[in-house]
């Protein structure tokens, strides 16, 4: 049923929830490759009202340290996978690499952004949600 399956990943414990069904899922699948995208938000205002401690264009030593549990967590279950770091703003872009992708599945984290986050940034889990050609499951992370 689900032969490509994208994952959203940016290293925050939501989205390890996420990462974690998306495993659960692909091992139930025959034939199953799992594509993890890493979206780096280069809009200043953005990187300030989500807390980042450095400049997005120093991003390329922190990104992998960032994801590496996410990929560990495939291989430590032998799903298939491959790891994209992208850069923009991350809703529109995990819709664009989904859809250009044609996966089956879309697995995100609901973050819980507060009300001025909210304002400012939208929730990227609903914008990928609405605009994504394919199914999108959004992992709520247990309390």
């Amino acid at each position: 049923m689900f032969e490509h399956i994208l994952v959203a990943a940016d290293g925050s414990s939501h989205s390890l929830e996420a990462a974690k069904k998306g495993v659960d899922i692909a091992k139930t699948q025959t034939s199953c490759f799992v594509t993890i995208v890493h979206v780096v938000d280069e809009i200043p205002s953005h990187t300030d009202v989500m807390g980042m401690d450095f400049e997005p264009r120093d991003w390329p030593t922190h990104r992998k340290e960032r994801v590496r549990p996410v990929e560990e967590l495939f291989e430590q279950h032998s799903v298939n996978f491959k790891t994209k770091h992208l850069y923009g703003e991350p809703g529109p872009t995990i819709v664009s690499q989904a859809n250009q992708s044609n996966v089956d599945l879309v697995v995100i984290g609901s973050r819980g952004l507060n009300p001025l986050q909210q304002m400012v940034l939208g929730s990227v889990s609903h914008k990928v949600a609405k605009r994504a050609q394919c199914p999108v499951m959004i992992v709520k992370k247990n309390k």
